[in-house]
């Protein structure tokens, strides 16, 4: 049976159980456990990181741990019962671990991301390290210290990993994590802070040190050994400010013993921060050891002597900015003259550099040098290596700032300064040395007591360095005599001087010494400072070992006595500076005698009067025998001396106050407790205490006084004390007389604090200087007198102050801080002394924070008064703190709303640190309120609501809490990683407004309702449900748990107090419709369930009401509207945006509840309408969203913009929005430069504007202006886009348009500017050159592409020399999940259904609509290539394919093409670089009209290339003639000759009787093209360079063979008849009218056009360029041996196959076969005669090199040919039918010819066996020409047509077919019909009424639909036939009347119709 566990409540699993059991629960080790039942060796329970799968498992596998239990029963809580911090780190290590995880994914997934890699092994590192410090806390086995120090740095770890990783601050006290609930708001804000400060600010050391580290000297002259020392110098003062560090170097430069590091590393310790500045120097002396001069030979002299070598110095400022650990290589200088040694240092740092120069070239020394911070225990923490391994203290001389007591040292530094001596009857000076030795008081020397420095251990004797013949030497030697003190007295230094001879022996001879003892009889030390002392004169063997012989001799000239002249009057001195650093010995007298006072009692007044004098360091060193002294004075004579003593005391407590001896107090404290035993002092001390007190208000001079206040603290305790002595002697006696003392005290006090006096008068700051000791005495008189007393007192004292008081008035600010530390004071703690005092402290408050001062130590006072007040006190004493916060809510809630409304709203100070106070003072009244609001309880709300007595006052209290609330949701209102307060807070405010809504019910509806605090309230609840602080959902499960188990969903709470309130409202619900709507949007916005099926009811409710007031609910959609997109661009519901896209949708897609509410109503269906329109703004701004978050811009990001633009404008009719959207795209494409897409889009604003004088508001980034003043900048922005996108034809027509506006306001100024900008634009067509893009068909299929794309096929427009496989390679990054389809076939529906994302890509050819620019002669290709890829509507594919069985041994035969051609629903380019295909039709072209279509394009390409090596365009003729041999060698090797077998043969003409016409048209041109290659090869005879004449001979031959081959002997009659010069005589030429065909309905002419007249210029695609020009001139029999490879087509797995796939022929008609077979219908035609006009000059069709056999009675007046070229075509034939015209154009004689070369219609072209290279390359480009290759090879890369493939036709049906064709008219004119009604694109504004003088509208550039063309110019070597004049009679159409001009323009259109 299972039985609920007791005590075996919570375990940790030992081993993995993989729980296959019935009921069994996997567990994996390490895994904790919480256990509910148990039965059998089994429990039942479950895993606690996933508390909702239960199971069991086998208690052998559990280990149990002692854990609390919290809230038995159902819902109990285990918490383990181990250290806290080892909980804390489980769990924290838990959270690092998944993030740890991530972190990897990321740092592969961004190889760049340096920083995430680097966190990433940082945070591994971190880790592991508290993994193995958990190891060390589990095991147990650390000291306590050990422990903390553990503890620290684990916290320190977590903290760390916690900032890094962004998660939240953990509040600590004492390394364990607090709970919230356990402590005080207050509290928890402080640990808060400080933690967060601590984080921010680290404290800046105050004192330094610096670590020196010898390693060695670098010179190439050594040989001897060095001593080097290291000093810090203060070039301010001259002085040394430490003492010396010394290092002995061997003979190689390094240090001697490099095992000891103690003699190569010392600290320079205790430097101050005053010490780290420029002039601050470690200066460096080297002394050799050796010869006297450095270059005597080595055996002169055996005696070593120390000399002056060399010296470095740089400066502590250096170290600040250096690295850290530099190694410093400093120069060594060395003196010019030896005398100047003693200040080298100086010389070198004032570069006074006469006196010194470098000791030699690569001289340097090395040391490394690094300044360390902070206390030296601290530093012993830290660099435990440097002190485990030794390393020398060096000290500063004299003490540092701060003393410690406790210190012990006694040094006596002494410097051998200089000397004066005689020559001692010798010609040349002396070379002195002296001999330092120390001797104690019976004349021993003592050992080791003298010292160069640190480093080295001290000696007993020491050499000065010699200076070579100096009888006046100087040395400046600091030596240190650290000498105990107990050895001081008596002892004395002695100096002998010695003359080192540097003759063969080198002796050193005894010539004089001096002494001088270290203390006076007296007991006073040396006294520092410089001493002259007497050198007395010896011979060499003098006996000095009886130094009492000598002591009795006077030792300095100083303290010489007046009658000894003759010693005065020696010449020779000595001078040393002697100092004594030490905590024992003085050097002062009257220290000495004050501590001696017994023994002199007269000069007891004297000595007093004199400690005031006496320096404090001399004082704090023997503090306590001072004070034993000055209580033994008053104990023994306290009538004489009282006053004195006491002042004296005050002076010795007022010095500890000083920040150098701070570190005293506690010396003195000790004192008091453990030493002070004056019992009766007691009564002295008060009385003259009050005796000072009482005279404050007389007293003319109160700084003494204030001195006596400020010491009252300790005056106080030493009373205490007493009093305590003497009740302990006496068994307290004289009780109530002291009692009375105090009061009569505290009676004074309060008089002279009584006094109200001006601000800055002396009393009101003796009054201050009082307040502000006041506090400490508290706990002095709790000691004696009883809490309730003590309360008494300071009430009464407190109270006594003046009361008014002024702003400035500086007493004012000290009560504060006196009431502060009262608040904070042991006497405040106690309940029953807080009852007292809260009233004194709360007036006080309340008056600051109505005048707003001191805000930072009220907030100060209330955080300590809140901190008292925690949660449980309210259990324990009840009543008390009920009162109290009774008390506090009654006096300060309001003031406290009030204070924290005026300080966010007033402006942030600039200062930093006045901010940061700002900030604080702001959290604190914050901490302080949430405090307070969280001790009320229902009895204090219903108090607190019922003292407001008028509803007014009431309404104001919530506006005001609840607009105080709302600030204090504001994310900045906390820093980012406090989410446990952000907690307590948001748990306060929803408390409090459950309690106000009440409030709220009962006295604001119905009559009195109140708009104003409703809203609040709304307004309040939807601030705190969208909070990111509660977005639980965005947590890690772990913090997520711990949320909801402390505090629940705090949103859903919320979200059921909205709607219960909103039920309340009743009718005046109305009143929050529509504002309500956007806030409400936004919380169902939040992806938590319960929350939606709360807050969507409202929504019914709000169209239901609106319903009922307006009868439809368009507020509702329009503000729904508005709100959705805000909300959309702010990203709402960020992180989770996928999932919102799921669970938004069904919010007003498919949601049962509003849906079924809203079916059920009268309105429903504008309701449902209303939720459809809503869905689909939502699906696409969630596109939107989706698409922003990227990163660069890509098409993706702007076909998503353009989508949502559409929308608001067709369906929504936002027009702010619209304008907002096209601003937005606008960005998106300037960001990508994309400029003329950038100004198609700001066109679409402008055409929303009119010229006219309409102020406009201020609106995005526009200024308040006039509608034409916007207009015109945006005419301008405009024009400079489109000139940056070199669309410059565009650009001109909005320069004219503006040109005309300035015009009609005679603004000539601008006019001339705007006409010189139109200038500069044609300049720039002419003359820099254009890149014409390619386009690509895109294809988006499956589920997963947003829903702008999905299923919908596209054409781009590509980027400047952007290929297919380039454009694919970008589609394919942009779409990084997409599949590419490897064919070019539709895909079926398992494909659009598909859950993924295909790509399908080709290329494909634009067909032109401006066929007259293209048509017309002489029109530069500058000006023709921006209408080959502008304005383009339509696209087309060319796929070859064989229908039926294909034919081995010619596949010509069965050779079809399909033509696909796509219609776009807007042209390209426009405001996106791609659109939506509208339409695509299909037709298939048969192989006969293949054929001829091929052969035409190859005869103009001749042509082309033949008219440009005549007009001398060629740079050279290897075009030509590659294109010769191509034509002429595949002709002979059997290319024309296929076509013979194909479709000459008997069978063919038999079965196909219909194609008769063709046949004979492919056989004309034929001929035709042997025509043309006859007069090539003659005009390539004339250019053709000498090498290759060779080759132009073989040409010949080859063309004679094909003739023959073609059976060609003669050319036909029709050829014949009109013979064609090329060379340029004017000659006539008959010309052929042809006849038109009209058609039925007689509303629509056709023209007709000349066979010779189509376009052939095909392009290369990518792949073809080089695979092209690499071919060799090939057999078409030899390199093909199927149709596959000849034209590589057929669909291939390869990208490479996508590459070529839409290589097929590039000019093919879209003509499907009619029922006669491969008859073109009409609207092919149609097609046919509009497309044509895409070709370039040199590509222009020629006909009239082989014109039309002439029927006798068409003959026509003949045409003029002129100075041209080449002739050209009849513009009878080649007018061309722009498609969206109707223009006629009637032919002179309609009758029908029997046989014309025009009568076959026109097939598709498709390589063929006469194509061998695309004329693409027929260009101007030095870089193609000479790369044509010929051969069938190339055919299967031939490309889509540089004439953008231009649709063509075979001519005309003749006449007697018009009767057949009704049906293909029909279908036709669909085509014509939809071009004509063609409606505009999307936001084309119509043209509107000017109300100026009229302007011309900017005219387009291409005809609009319904206009028709204006005829061909006529050209100017032809007459004008009548039937061109018919034409213009006839134009019925013609909608203006302007009569026809010679050159015309199309009519006006707006750009962006284009």
């Amino acid at each position: 049976m299972w039985i609920p566990t007791e005590n075996e409540k919570y375990g940790v699993v030992l081993a993995s159980f993989r729980g296959t059991v019935q009921h069994g629960l996997p567990l994996e080790i390490g895994d904790t456990v919480q256990l509910l039942e148990k039965c059998e060796g089994w429990y039942r329970g479950f895993v606690l990181k996933n508390p909702n799968a239960k199971g069991i498992f086998p208690c052998s596998y559990i280990y149990l741990k002692n854990a609390h239990i919290k809230n038995k029963g159902q819902f109990e809580t285990v918490i383990p019962m181990e250290d806290s911090v080892i909980t804390e780190m489980t769990s924290t290590l838990r959270d690092w671990g998944a993030m740890w995880k991530r972190l990897y994914v990321v740092k592969s997934a961004q190889h760049t991301h340096k920083n995430e890699g680097d966190l990433f092994h940082r945070l591994w590192h971190v880790m592991n390290e508290i993994l193995d410090l958990r190891r060390q806390v589990l095991v147990g086995h650390l000291t306590n210290d050990r422990m903390r120090d553990v503890k620290h740095h684990i916290t320190a770890r977590l903290d760390w990993g916690n900032e890094q990783l962004c998660l939240d601050l953990v509040p600590r006290r004492e390394f364990s994590m607090v709970d919230p609930d356990e402590i005080s708001v207050t509290e928890l804000f402080k640990l808060m802070e400080h933690r967060h400060r601590k984080k921010e600010t680290p404290v800046p050391a105050s004192t330094h040190h610096l670590f020196v580290h010898m390693k060695s000297l670098m010179s190439f002259s050594l040989g001897e050994e060095l001593e080097v020392f290291f000093h810090i110098y203060d070039s301010r003062e001259n002085r040394p400010l430490s003492e010396r560090f010394f290092v002995r170097l061997n003979k190689n430069g390094v240090p001697k013993s490099p095992e000891k590091t103690e003699r190569q590393c010392t600290l320079f310790v205790d430097l101050g921060s005053s010490d780290l500045r420029k002039d601050v120097y470690i200066v460096v002396h080297i002394i050799r050891i050796g010869r006297m001069g450095a270059g005597e030979k080595k055996n002169l002299c055996s005696v070593q002597y120390r000399r002056p070598f060399g010296c470095a110095v740089v400066s502590i400022a250096d170290l600040l900015t250096a690295d850290s650990k530099d190694d410093h290589l400093l120069k060594v200088y060395a003196c010019n003259t030896e005398s100047e040694w003693h200040q080298i240092h100086e010389s070198i740092i004032r570069k006074i550099s006469s006196r010194y120069n470098l000791a030699g070239s690569n001289t340097g020394l090395a040391v490394s040098l690094q300044l360390l911070h902070g206390d030296i225990e601290q530093l012993r923490r830290e660099y435990m290596v440097l002190f485990t391994r030794g390393v020398s203290i060096t000290k500063k001389l004299g003490f540092s700032d701060i003393i410690m007591p406790g210190d012990m040292r006694n040094d006596l530094y002494i410097t051998l300064e200089k000397g004066e001596f005689e020559k001692g009857g010798k010609s040349v000076a002396r070379n002195v040395e002296i001999t330092v030795y120390v001797l104690d008081i019976d004349g021993q020397v003592m050992k080791s007591y003298v010292a160069a420095g640190s480093g080295e251990p001290g000696g007993d004797e020491y050499h000065s360095f010699v200076l070579y013949h100096n009888n006046s030497p100087r040395w400046a030697e600091q030596i240190k005599l650290p000498i105990p003190v107990d050895m001081f007295r008596g002892s004395h230094v002695r100096f002998e001087f010695r003359h080192c001879s540097t003759k063969d022996k080198g002796e050193k001879k005894l010539f004089g010494y001096s002494f001088v003892p270290l203390m006076q009889e007296d007991g006073r030390t040396l006294p520092d400072g410089t001493h002259e002392l007497i050198i007395h004169k010896c011979e060499e063997n003098a006996n000095l070992q009886d130094s009492a012989r000598y002591l009795k001799l006077p030792f300095s000239k100083a303290n010489l006595p007046g009658n000894n002249q003759a010693v005065k009057g020696v010449k020779e001195s000595f001078w040393i500076t002697s100092f004594l650093c030490s905590t024992k010995l003085t050097q002062n007298g009257d220290m000495l005698d004050l501590l001696k006072w017994r023994a002199h009692p007269e000069r007891i007044n004297d000595s007093l009067s004199k400690l005031k004098e006496i320096d404090g360091s001399e004082i704090v060193k023997f503090l306590q025998d001072t004070l034993d002294t000055l209580f033994g004075i008053l104990d023994e004579s306290s009538q004489r001396y009282g006053l004195k003593v006491f002042d004296c005391l005050v002076h010795i407590i007022n010095l500890l106050q000083d920040s150098k001896f701070q570190h005293f107090k506690p010396v003195m404290d000790t004192y008091i407790e453990s030493h002070f035993a004056g019992a009766l002092s007691y009564r002295d001390l008060i009385k003259v205490l009050k005796w000072y007190v009482d005279r404050i208000i007389d007293a003319e001079h109160q700084d003494h006084i204030q001195q006596v206040l400020k010491a009252s603290e300790y005056i106080f305790k030493y009373i205490v004390q007493s009093r305590r002595l003497f009740a302990l002697a006496t068994g307290g006696q004289n009780e109530e007389e002291f009692r009375c003392c105090v009061h009569e005290l505290f009676m004074s006090i309060r008089f002279f604090l009584s006094q109200e006096n001006k601000g800055t008068s002396p009393v009101t700051q003796t009054q201050a200087v009082f307040l502000r000791t006041f506090p400490a005495v508290y706990g002095e008189l709790l000691k004696i007198f009883t809490v309730k007393e003590v309360a008494g007192f300071v009430k009464e004292t407190l109270g006594s102050l003046p009361a008014t008081a002024h702003a400035e008035c500086p007493l004012e600010a000290v009560k504060l801080q006196c009431m502060a530390k009262t608040v904070e004071s042991q006497l405040y703690v106690n309940p029953d002394s807080r009852c007292t005092l809260l009233p004194v402290v709360l007036r006080l408050l309340q008056a600051h924070m109505q005048e707003q001062r001191d805000l930072v130590m009220c907030a100060h006072i209330l955080t300590s008064m809140l901190s008292l007040i925690r949660k449980d006190d309210s259990v324990t004493t009840e009543p008390a703190v009920s009162e109290e916060v009774d008390l506090i809510v009654e006096s300060l809630l309001g003031l406290l709303l009030q204070t924290i409304l005026e300080i966010t709203n007033r402006p942030q100070p600039a200062g930093t640190n006045m901010r940061l106070q700002f900030q604080d003072v702001t959290g604190e009244f914050v901490a302080c309120l949430l405090a307070l609001l969280r001790q009320m309880t229902d009895k204090h709300y219903q108090q607190l609501l019922q003292a407001f007595t008028s509803k007014d006052d009431l309404r104001d209290f919530l506006l005001q809490i609840f607009t105080v609330f709302r600030i204090l949701i504001r994310p900045e209102m906390f820093p980012k990683d406090w989410t446990v307060m952000r907690l307590v807070t948001n748990n306060v405010i929803i408390t409090t407004v459950l309690y106000l809504s009440d409030a709220l019910r009962k006295n604001f509806l119905n009559e009195k309702f109140d708009y104003k605090v409703w809203d609040s309230y709304f307004y309040l609840s939807v601030i705190f449900i969208n909070q990111p602080c509660l977005q639980l959902e965005s947590f890690s499960p772990s913090k997520r748990k711990k949320i909801l188990e402390k505090y629940g969903d705090m949103r859903v709470m919320m979200g059921c107090e909205i709607f219960s309130m909103w039920q309340n409202l009743g009718e005046h619900k109305l009143n929050f419709i529509p504002a309500m709507i956007g806030p409400f949007l936004e919380v169902t916005l939040v992806p938590q369930p319960d929350l939606r099926n709360v807050m969507i009811p409202i929504f019914h409710d709000m169209m239901d009401w609106e319903q009922r007031r307006s009868g439809n609910f368009k507020q509702v959609e329009a503000k729904l509207i508005d709100k959705l997109d805000s909300l959309m661009s702010e990203g709402k519901g960020d992180e989770t945006y996928r999932e919102l896209f799921n669970s938004i949708i069904p919010l007003f897609g498919p949601y049962p509840s509003l849906l079924k509410k809203i079916e059920r109503e009268t309105w429903r269906e504008s309701g449902i309408s209303l939720i459809a329109t809503v869905t689909r703004l939502m699906e696409r701004l969630l596109d939107y969203r989706d698409c922003m978050k990227l990163g660069e811009v890509d098409g993706k990001k702007i076909g998503c913009t353009v989508s949502l633009l559409n929308f608001y404008k067709t369906e929504l009719n936002k027009e702010e929005m619209y304008i907002r959207y096209i601003h937005k795209l606008y960005d998106l494409h300037l960001k990508a430069q994309n400029y003329t897409e950038a100004s198609y889009t700001l066109l679409l604003y402008d055409e929303l504007l009119e010229w006219s004088e309409r102020p406009l508001r201020e609106f995005l980034n526009y200024p308040m202006q006039s509608e034409w003043q916007r207009k015109e900048y945006l005419h301008l922005t405009i024009v400079q886009n489109f000139d940056r996108g070199k669309c410059w034809e565009n650009g001109i027509i909005l320069c004219r348009e503006l040109a005309d506006q300035y015009d009609s306001y005679y603004d000539y100024r601008n006019l001339s500017k705007m006409r010189m900008m139109e200038a500069s634009l044609y300049d720039k067509i002419m003359d820099q050159q254009r890149l014409e893009p390619e386009f690509f068909r895109v294809g988006f299929y499956g589920k997963k592409f947003p829903f702008f794309l999905r299923n919908k096929e596209f054409v781009c427009r590509g980027h400047d020399y952007e290929r297919l496989e380039a454009f694919q390679q970008r589609m394919l990054n942009e779409f990084p999940h997409a599949i590419a389809m490897q064919h070019v076939n539709q895909p079926d529906q398992t494909i659009y259904q598909a859950e993924a994302q295909y790509l399908q890509i080709y290329a494909v050819s634009p067909i032109p609509e401006s066929q007259d620019v293209l048509q017309r002669d002489g029109v530069p290709d500058n000006i023709k290539s921006f209408y080959k890829v502008n304005h383009i509507w339509r696209f087309r594919y060319d796929r070859p394919f064989h229908k039926g069985t294909k034919d081995k041994e010619n596949e010509f035969k069965s050779l079809w093409v399909e033509r696909t051609t796509l219609t776009l629903v807007q042209s390209l380019p426009g405001i996106s670089r791609w659109f939506e295909v509208d339409k695509r039709e299909l037709v298939e072209v048969s192989p006969l009209e293949n054929a001829i279509e091929v052969i035409e394009n190859k005869n103009l390409q001749l042509r082309t290339l033949i008219t440009q090596c005549q007009s001398r365009q060629m740079q050279n003729i290897n075009p030509l003639t590659m294109c010769l041999n191509g034509v002429i060698d595949a002709a002979v090797n059997g290319g024309l000759a296929r076509y013979q077998e194909a479709f000459f043969v008997k069978d063919y003409v038999m079965n196909h009787p219909e194609d008769g016409e063709k046949i004979g048209r492919l056989r004309e041109l034929m001929f035709e093209q042997a025509h043309i290659l006859e007069y090539g090869l003659a005009v390539h005879e004339k250019f053709v360079p000498q090498d290759m004449k060779p080759l132009h001979k073989k040409l010949v031959d080859q063309f004679h063979v094909m003739k023959s081959s073609l059976g060609i002997q003669e050319f036909p009659a029709y050829v014949r008849a009109s013979p064609v010069h090329f060379n340029g005589s004017p000659r006539n030429s008959c010309r052929n009218s042809v006849p038109n065909i009209l058609s039925l309905d007689g509303a629509r002419v056709v023209a007709r056009r000349s066979p010779l007249t189509y376009p052939s210029v095909n392009r290369y695609s990518s792949s073809s360029l080089s695979s092209q020009a690499s071919n060799e001139v090939s057999n078409i029999t030899g390199q093909s041996e199927s149709s596959d490879e000849v034209f590589n087509m057929q669909p291939s797995p390869s990208t490479s196959s996508l590459s070529s796939n839409h290589s097929a022929s590039p000019n093919v008609t879209s003509s499907a076969p009619s029922s006669a077979r491969g008859s073109p219908q009409l609207q092919d035609k149609h097609k046919h005669s509009r497309e044509n006009s895409c070709l370039s000059p040199r590509e222009r069709p020629v006909s009239a090199i082989f014109p039309t056999p002439l029927d006798p009675a068409q003959k026509a007046s003949p045409n003029q040919i002129g100075d041209t070229i080449l002739p050209r075509s009849d513009p009878n034939l080649s007018a061309p039918d722009k498609g969206s015209s109707a223009k006629s154009i009637r032919s002179q004689s309609p009758g029908p010819m029997s046989r014309s070369p025009q009568k076959s219609s026109m097939p598709p072209f498709t390589p063929s066996p006469t194509e061998c290279q695309s004329a693409g390359l027929v260009s101007n480009s030095p870089v193609l020409s000479g790369s044509y290759s010929s051969g069938i090879s190339s055919l299967s890369r031939c490309s889509v047509s540089e004439a953008s493939g231009t649709e063509a036709t075979a001519g005309d049906h003749p006449a007697h077919l018009a009767a057949t064709m009704p049906n293909s008219v029909s279908s036709g004119s669909d085509e014509l019909i939809r071009r004509e009604n063609k409606t505009p694109p999307p936001y084309s504004v119509y043209e509107r009424t000017n109300p100026r003088r009229p302007v011309p509208l900017p005219h387009s550039l291409s005809i609009p639909p319904n206009a028709d063309p204006p005829a061909l110019p006529p050209k100017p070597h032809q007459i004008r036939t009548s039937s061109m004049k018919l034409d213009q009679a006839s134009d019925s159409r013609r909608a203006d009347g302007v009569p026809h001009v010679p050159r015309p323009r199309p009519l006006p259109r707006k750009v962006s119709q284009l």
